[in-house]
């Protein structure tokens, strides 16, 4: 497991995509607080093309919807450091990256189902559990849980197994205690990889769930009120 603190921003014109590469390189290895407020910056300017250089379009949008700046962003920023620290140090398998003022945890289907089934691994139920315990600490934060395959079979297929291995995490988490209106999920098929498929190296990578967590609404209007915005 590992943290990833590398974050680049890109922005959707010209007119400010260098201000954005000057960010980029100045928050490279700093931690989610300053992220924060950095991020903050820019994303009236047009944020919102990328963020991170692992993360499938679907993740990177919902963080990027989510960034609020200034100084709220960095407030969130302090909470999710916390967060993603104590997901990397209880559950086991994630990779953990900070993105921003948002949070994605990465799971190897390989850890979380056997070949072809959607059906979580009795030790994936445990890293399931701990997850929640570390998101009910904060439950003023949502979830989106995506599913991924290589593109082995018909769109069909891997269209049923992302939509069904997303769902059973989710629906094994809100039995261990989250609150069903916290969390959403989507099957991605093979549209989103992040590696090459024509390597039997690049599909096992392609084949994944992703867990966002960015800040609700609520939890943006009160870090706003807090900060005085």
């Amino acid at each position: 497991m590992k943290i990833n603190k590398r974050l680049a921003v890109y922005g959707l014109s010209l007119a400010t995509s260098a201000m954005l590469f000057a960010s980029c390189e100045t928050v490279k290895n700093t931690n989610n607080t300053t992220k924060g407020a950095v991020i903050g910056t820019t994303a009236g300017a047009g944020l919102g093309a990328l963020i991170g250089n692992k993360a499938g379009n679907t993740a990177v949008g919902a963080i990027a919807g989510a960034v609020i700046g200034g100084a709220a962003g960095t407030l969130i920023g302090r909470k999710m450091d916390k967060q993603a620290k104590e997901i990397e140090n209880t559950v086991a398998g994630a990779e953990v990256e900070q993105v921003g003022e948002g949070i994605l945890v990465k799971f190897d289907s390989g850890i979380l189902f056997d070949f072809n089934s959607s059906a979580l691994k009795t030790n994936a139920k445990d890293n399931v559990s701990k997850l929640v315990a570390t998101l009910n600490k904060e439950p003023d934060t949502e979830i989106l849980v995506l599913g991924h395959t290589d593109n082995v079979g018909t769109l069909a297929a891997n269209d049923k197994v992302s939509n069904d291995r997303a769902r059973a995490v989710r629906d094994y988490a809100v039995a261990q205690g989250l609150a069903s209106n916290r969390i959403r999920t989507e099957g991605k098929n093979y549209s989103e990889p992040i590696a090459s498929n024509d390597t039997e190296a690049g599909r096992a990578q392609n084949r994944r769930v992703e867990i966002v967590i960015v800040a609700s609404k609520k939890m943006q209007e009160e870090a706003k009120k807090q900060a005085g915005q």
